[in-house]
């Protein structure tokens, strides 16, 4: 399957609300078309600010008349508010990803996923356990480093997390390896520890993997909706975010949570949940996003 079809397929639910009532309100006059566009947008999950961003451009559109001229506007401007694509930064290795999020976000499974991903592309990888915290995390998380193929490094539960990725840095220089990805601790309700605690991991990567890249990235719930941009913030503060992990997009008819990730905070969605399968993560585009998303300007497909 390519990778639009997954993504279609991954969107299944929101694609098949968006098409029925596009088709529905796409021909009607302007002030019903944009009432029943905002609700539509909203039951999307594309979030008030966001939604009132593309009516406010929309509306702008003084050739945005008829159907055909309606969807085409609609999606030069989606792709406005999702900006280009951003690819991880990974050369020169070794790269260093730090996977941030709240407990049950799909955080674990998402490292997993993304060390087997890039194991595919011929890329050596290495996982650490800096959510030492809960000692499940260690276990879940060397269950995904067996099955992707990856070494783990990890210490006793209620070690320092800063000292497991020092180690870490340590065993990726020493091995060549190409990418180290770090688990780390996503309890809120201690947030000011949780604050403390990453900005430390942050700045041992940075030091000890100094001449490449360290990628920051926030593993979201889709199916969260606007909770997810209001843990986003926190993280964002902490350490700055450089990228978005969107977890389970195909758990609901809530895929405009792309939108208002992208709108609201201003970062790339670098990556997509799509499913519950080892290859299910997938390289986000936001062309593709949107041609999966909505019906083609002439009608088909």
């Amino acid at each position: 399957m390519n990778r639009l079809n997954r993504l279609r397929e991954g969107l299944a639910r929101t694609r098949a609300q968006l098409i029925a009532r596009l088709g529905e309100i796409a021909g009607a006059p302007p002030a019903e078309f944009f009432e029943q566009l905002e609700i539509t947008l909203i039951e999307a999950d594309v979030g008030a600010p966001t939604t009132q961003r593309i009516l406010q451009q929309l509306r702008a559109r003084r050739d945005a008349t008829d159907q055909a001229a309606r969807l085409s506007a609609l999606r030069e401007i989606l792709l406005d508010v999702l900006g280009d694509p951003v690819p991880l930064r990974l050369d020169p290795p070794p790269a260093g990803l730090v996977m941030l999020g709240v407990n049950g976000a799909g955080k674990t499974t998402s490292i997993g996923k993304l060390a087997h991903r890039l194991k595919t592309e011929g890329r050596t990888v290495l996982l650490a356990a800096a959510d030492t915290f809960r000692a499940a995390a260690i276990d879940q998380l060397a269950v995904w480093a067996q099955r992707a193929g990856c070494d783990l490094v990890a210490h006793a539960p209620g070690a320092d997390p800063a000292a497991v990725v020092y180690d870490a840095c340590q065993a990726a220089r020493a091995r060549r390896i190409d990418v180290l990805i770090v688990d780390t601790a996503g309890r809120l309700h201690t947030k000011t520890n949780l604050v403390e605690e990453l900005k430390k991991i942050n700045r041992v990567l940075t030091r000890e993997l100094s001449g490449s890249p360290v990628e920051r990235l926030l593993v979201l719930d889709a199916t969260t909706g606007q909770n997810a941009i209001a843990q986003a913030r926190v993280f964002t503060e902490a350490v700055g975010v450089t990228g978005i992990v969107l977890a389970k997009l195909d758990g609901s008819a809530k895929g405009g949570a792309v939108l208002a990730v992208a709108g609201a905070l201003g970062l790339p969605v670098k990556l997509v949940g799509l499913g519950e399968g080892i290859d299910d993560l997938q390289p986000f585009d936001p062309r593709q996003f949107v041609d999966a998303l909505l019906p083609p300007t002439d009608g088909n497909g």
